[in-house]
């Protein structure tokens, strides 16, 4: 675990669960070791705070690019701060940018450490859970690793969209994350169709930790 890593579970982490107290179900899912992706829904930036909290590893997240091309002093310590943490950089363009980012996470995934993806896309902008994008399961099948479906309840509240910091809510209750039983890639096909057939699976997982209404198309990217 680097050492950054360390040291802000060790501050932000704690003072998260001390803070919000969040509840937490299915931890025993979560393997200790080995390579493995965590896919949650997307209500708040406060999600991956609260993932990163109570999972007792190393994860990487992902940044987009804009946060690694920052100038000045600003720019410098953003970029330093995301490369001690283990982010791994995406490209907001997509296209073949941002498969070039999912084939940099294959190796992450082959060396045994653990990637956060949001098959969203993009956080929800009114609390429905939108379609997921396919690169969650590419990214499986490639790797052969599993897929631990994640569901956050109550981040949007934390923090919502547009306020840059957690609202400090000093009572318990107010978070809940939930994991569900590990989705195996092994046999599946990196068709078009199986990915698509992956993908929903693993949304369809996140609804029934959630409970959160289905839009069956992509949510709208409105945030920059």
């Amino acid at each position: 675990m680097p050492l950054l890593y360390t040291i802000g579970k060790f501050t932000v982490g704690n003072a998260l669960k001390i803070g919000w107290r969040p509840r937490v179900e299915g931890l025993e899912h979560v393997p200790r070791a080995g390579g493995v992706i965590f896919a949650s829904n997307h209500l708040s930036v406060a999600d991956e705070l609260f993932i990163g909290a109570v999972v007792p590893r190393h994860l990487c997240f992902w940044a987009k690019s804009d946060y690694f091309d920052g100038t000045g002093l600003s720019g410098w310590f953003t970029r330093n701060l995301l490369n001690g943490l283990g982010a791994v950089r995406v490209e907001r363009a997509g296209g073949r940018a941002a498969l070039a980012a999912f084939d940099g996470a294959i190796p992450v995934l082959k060396a045994g450490d653990a990637v956060v993806v949001y098959p969203e896309g993009t956080r929800s902008p009114d609390g429905k859970l939108y379609r997921g994008r396919t690169g969650v399961a590419r990214l499986a099948v490639a790797a052969g690793v599993p897929i631990i479906p994640v569901g956050c309840l109550g981040t949007e509240e934390v923090q919502p969209i547009g306020q840059p910091y957690p609202t400090p809510r000093l009572r318990g209750g107010s978070v809940t994350l939930k994991f569900g039983k590990p989705i195996d890639p092994a046999g599946r096909s990196d068709d078009r169709t199986s990915l698509r057939e992956l993908t929903d699976e693993v949304m369809a997982e996140i609804q029934k930790l959630t409970g959160q209404e289905y839009v069956p198309r992509y949510a709208p990217k409105k945030e920059g």
